[in-house]
């Protein structure tokens, strides 16, 4: 039986504020998905660096 392990790394870049829109400055995620981010598998994860994230950034310009 083989288990395949993917390792999700945080988006997290060390520069942590919560701007007025509820969105952390540096990686974009709001304060529960911060909180959250250690109990989210890595399906739930990925989605969120793959698809929210980039969106998010995007949208702020």
């Amino acid at each position: 039986m083989t288990t395949t392990f993917r390792a999700v790394l945080s988006p997290c870049v060390g520069v942590c504020f919560l701007g007025d829109d509820g969105l952390c400055t540096g990686c974009h995620r709001t304060g529960m998905e911060i909180a959250r981010w250690t109990q989210m598998n890595d399906d739930e994860r990925l989605h969120l660096m793959e698809a929210v994230l980039p969106q998010r950034e995007s949208q702020r310009g």
